[in-house]
């Protein structure tokens, strides 16, 4: 953003360097990228895999998407004071600062409130390091060069999109099965003559004796439950009693979704007592209740006499005591079988010093409409999942220390990359002006409508995904391990992105924007019906399942080719780098709005019934996309080309 008013007498500059881009420019993006996946993308599946729920993931983590929104207001300090190279070496180092402070507070108990807030600077510090990056890039390549590395730049971000989402995933899968303990499958059976739980009492449950290294011990290993209907009274009675023993011996932490019974969620009551109270009296609470109305969850039915279908309790312990400060977190669900037995209570739990050898009830219950003998198997896996996150950010801060130093030595000093020395004032005044000039381009209102929305449904799909592949099946997800979802979207899936992407920008140059773009709305919309497919078959298929995220991933890619394409198009213009710069502020608002809520929303409506709302919200974006303008030519490979 160079105007009239921002360019000034230079500070003495130290002599200047040239380096063989190869040697900087590889490792320049490739940092760029690993810290925007760290927070938008790792954050998500380490706090599913930390018990929270969907709605403070999705919120959490849509808030972090702020600093890319607000990027375009401080970038004139990053233009004025200090030179480029000297924010990017910096920010560097203060990325490393904090991804290590993620990965000290990982196994804190109030890890959310202290990750957050190393997420945060890592947020600011990566929207810093983009701006000082990208104005690196114009200054330390002559026009020759930039057009030539253009390439490699973004072939190196996905790198790192590849490397964060996929390959570090994996390898935090990886440490969680080794750290953890053997896992234990249990079968339960529905046939007549078999059990009916008359009481709750399982301090006169008697595991059976074992011996050797620390391991999970379930008893019942066979469960047979006659499938008759029951007292409902009864039947609630007794789940009420098996979970409240659960609670009462601390299977739960703090932040797991299964200790928020009663407690309202963090966008109602984080604010003020005033208003949260008006937003849950008045705005969410009844909404929430006419969602619920109009699209209630698959649950077991009841019959009309007040009847309710039979249920069992399997107990879960280890052999033996854990030492202090030192957790087992076990993810229990069905890996095989019937969907028609179900679980109620236990998807997951820890095991401490406290109750290691207190039995944990787990609750399974038959669809009340099974008549026939059937039989489903359950699995208990458990792993260290504190260590294998710790372990995955301390390997990102030491990266990127590495890269601090690297760059410290490696990358070029160009004389044109200086210290302005005019004043702070000057150039806010030229910013605004410039802001200003943003908002009196001819079509403004259909570009923000355009910016804001074409993504409107993708950007709540993103923040559900990751969890809905790792959900148990009986809360309606895929029961994916940790690894299996690094592989999937962050190995299959990129890739898919990549090709999607690379697809539609060859295709664009050969016709134009204008010409594609139709094309390119359906196909960043129309995929998502994967998502309902996966919802209501629940696939257990990994290969069905790899099929329809890469589906899903390369039509995002193709039709995110239009987004980009038009942002260029649209801030075309005397000052065309500061107004991308503000569009790309919208492009991350038009992803934090909707996200916010969109875990609200799937917990209401459970998944089938949330993705078949993704597929109402892509109306705008068919919408806006045929609002737009663009020129016919724009896009096309001229003459002189």
């Amino acid at each position: 953003m160079e105007t009239a008013s921002t360019k000034s007498t230079a500070a003495p500059q130290a002599a200047e360097t040239k380096r063989n881009p190869w040697l900087w420019i590889p490792s320049l993006y490739f940092a760029q990228g690993l810290p925007y996946v760290a927070v938008n993308i790792i954050s998500i599946i380490l706090y599913k895999k930390l018990g929270l729920s969907n709605t403070e993931i999705a919120l959490y983590t849509s808030w972090l998407n702020l600093p890319w929104v607000i990027k375009p207001f401080w970038s004139p300090i990053v233009e004025i004071f200090k030179t480029k190279r000297y924010w990017i070496v910096i920010m560097q180092f203060i990325v490393g600062l904090g991804l290590a402070g993620v990965a000290l507070t990982i196994p804190a108990d109030n890890f959310v409130k202290y990750t957050l807030a190393f997420f945060w600077l890592l947020a600011f510090s990566s929207a810093t390091h983009d701006i000082a990056a990208d104005g690196f890039y114009m200054l330390g390549l002559s026009k020759h060069q930039q057009a030539m590395f253009v390439g490699v730049r973004s072939t190196f971000f996905r790198f790192a999109m590849i490397t964060g989402q996929g390959l570090l995933i994996m390898l935090a899968g990886a440490i969680e099965s080794k750290t953890g303990l053997p896992p234990v499958s249990i079968k339960v059976a529905a046939a007549p003559q078999g059990d009916s739980v008359q009481a709750f009492s399982p301090e006169t449950v008697s595991a059976p004796e074992t011996k050797g290294d620390l391991r999970i011990v379930a008893f019942p290993e066979m469960l047979t439950l006659d499938p008759v209907l029951r007292d409902k009274a009864e039947v609630d009675r007794l789940i009420g009693e098996a979970k409240a023993w659960n609670q009462q011996h601390g299977f739960y932490r703090t932040e797991s979704k299964s200790d928020e019974v009663e407690d309202p969620s963090w966008w109602q009551r984080k604010i003020s007592a005033p208003l949260a109270a008006g937003w849950s009296n008045n705005i969410s609470g009844p909404l929430a209740a006419q969602l619920r109305r109009s699209f209630p969850k698959e649950v077991p039915e009841e019959d009309a006499d007040g009847k309710a279908a039979n249920f069992g309790i399997v107990y879960l312990k280890l052999n033996g005591d854990l030492p202090e400060n030192e957790n087992v977190v076990v993810n229990f669900g069905l890996s095989s079988g019937d969907k028609s037995i179900r679980l109620l209570e236990g998807d997951r739990f820890t095991f401490n010093k406290g109750n290691a050898t207190v039995p944990f009830a787990a609750v399974v219950q038959l669809d009340p409409k099974l008549t026939h003998a059937t039989l489903g198997t359950f699995t208990a896996r458990s792993g260290n999942i504190p260590l294998a996150w710790s372990s995955i950010f301390f390997l990102l801060a030491g990266l990127f220390i590495v890269f601090c130093v690297y760059h410290r030595f490696v990358l070029p000093r160009p004389t044109a990359d200086v210290v302005h020395t005019g004043t702070a004032s000057n150039a806010v005044s030229a910013f605004f002006i410039t802001f200003g000039s943003f908002f009196k381009k001819p079509g403004i209102i259909q570009a923000l409508a355009f910016i804001l929305f074409y993504r409107f449904a993708e950007a709540q799909l993103v923040r559900l995904a990751a969890p809905f592949l790792m959900d148990a099946r009986e809360f309606g997800g895929l029961s994916l391990t940790t690894g299996q979802v690094g592989f999937v979207y962050g190995t299959v899936g990129v890739v898919a992105l990549l090709c999607g992407g690379i697809s539609g920008g060859l295709l664009a140059a050969r016709h134009g924007l204008r010409f594609w773009l139709p094309a390119m709305v359906c196909a960043i919309n129309v995929p998502n019906l994967v998502y309902v497919f996966m919802a209501i078959v629940q696939p257990d298929s990994f290969i069905v399942i790899n099929t329809c995220v890469a589906i899903e991933q390369f039509g995002y890619g193709f039709g995110f080719a239009a987004y980009l394409l038009y942002m260029i198009y649209f801030a075309d213009g005397p000052n065309k780098t500061a107004h991308y710069a503000i569009c790309t502020g919208f492009m991350a608002l038009g992803m934090m709005i909707p996200g916010m809520f969109s875990g609200w929303l799937q917990e209401i409506l459970g998944y089938k019934n949330f993705f078949a709302w993704v597929i109402i919200a892509t109306i705008p974006s068919f919408l806006v996309a045929f609002m737009i303008k663009v020129d016919p030519e724009f896009g096309k490979k001229t003459a002189k080309e």
